[in-house]
C-alpha cells in the first residue's frame, strides 16, 4: 500500500453511514409518519456501527457470526426505511438520498459475504 493509500476501515465506512442516516433523519418534516420513519430509521440506521464495535471483541466464532448477523438485520431494516423516505418525501439534495441507499447496499452485500465466510470456515475449524 502506498504512502498516500487510505487503509479500507469498515468502522470508518459505517460510522459515516450513521451520520448520514442522522442527516436524513434530521431533514424530514415534523408529521406523525415522518416521525414514525424516522424513529426507526435512527435506530436501525445507527445500530451496525455500534454492533461491529462491540462484534470485534466478541467471545466465539459464533458469536462473532451472531453479531454480524444481527447489524445485517438492522441494515435490511434501514433499506426498506431510506426507500420509504424515497417514495413519500422530498430529500435535498435527493441525490444524497440515493447515495445512502446506494452504501446501504454496498453494506449489506459485504456482509453477507462476510458472514458465509465466516460461517464456511467456523465449519473447517
Amino acid at each position: 500500500m502506498g504512502k498516500n493509500e487510505k487503509k479500507y476501515d469498515l468502522e470508518d465506512r459505517l460510522i459515516n453511514f450513521s451520520l448520514r442516516i442522522i442527516e436524513i433523519v434530521e431533514a424530514l418534516p415534523n408529521t406523525k409518519s415522518a416521525n414514525h420513519i424516522a424513529g426507526q430509521l435512527i435506530r436501525s440506521g445507527t445500530s451496525p456501527s455500534f454492533n461491529y464495535a462491540e462484534a470485534q471483541g466478541a467471545e466465539s466464532r459464533n458469536d462473532f457470526v451472531h453479531k454480524m448477523k444481527i447489524y445485517l438485520k438492522e441494515l435490511r431494516e434501514s433499506l426498506v426505511a431510506l426507500m420509504m423516505i424515497d417514495r413519500l418525501f422530498r430529500i435535498e439534495p435527493e441525490k444524497y438520498l440515493k447515495v445512502t441507499i446506494s452504501e446501504n447496499n454496498e453494506l449489506i452485500s459485504i456482509f453477507v459475504k462476510s458472514i458465509l465466510t465466516a460461517e464456511k470456515n467456523k465449519t473447517k475449524s
